[in-house]
C-alpha cells in the first residue's frame, strides 16, 4: 500500500469516528498498519482537511456545493427579475436538446 493512500485511509476512518485529523493521529494509524507515512505529508494532509466536513465532502462529490448554496441567495437578492429569468433560461436549455434531433440521427439509430 502507498502511503499516500495509507494517509487518506487514516484521515477517512479519524472522520468516521469523529475525531479531529491531525497529523501525529494519520502518522499513528498508518504505523499501526505497518506502513510508513513521512510526518509532513500527514501534516500538509489534515491541514488541507482543517475546518471540512469529510463526510459531506464525500457525500457531495462533483456536486458543486459551493456555487449552487449561492444561486438561492442571489435570486432572493435579485427579486422578481430572477423570476423571470429562470424561464427563460430553461428555454435556452431546450432548444439545445432539441438541436441534436436535427442532425438525421439519435442515439439509438
Amino acid at each position: 500500500m502507498s502511503s499516500e493512500l495509507a494517509a487518506t485511509y487514516a484521515a477517512l476512518i479519524l472522520a468516521d469516528e469523529g475525531i479531529e485529523i491531525t497529523g501525529d493521529k494519520i502518522v499513528s494509524l498508518a504505523t499501526a498498519a505497518k506502513v510508513e507515512v513521512e510526518p509532513i505529508w500527514a501534516s500538509l494532509l489534515a491541514k488541507a482537511l482543517d475546518g471540512k466536513d469529510v463526510k459531506d465532502l464525500l457525500t457531495n462529490v462533483g456536486g458543486g456545493g459551493a456555487p449552487a448554496a449561492a444561486a438561492p441567495g442571489a435570486a432572493a437578492a435579485a427579486g422578481g427579475a430572477a423570476d423571470e429569468a429562470a424561464p427563460a433560461e430553461e428555454k435556452k436549455e431546450e432548444a439545445k436538446e432539441e438541436s441534436d434531433d436535427d442532425m438525421g440521427f439519435g442515439l439509438f439509430d
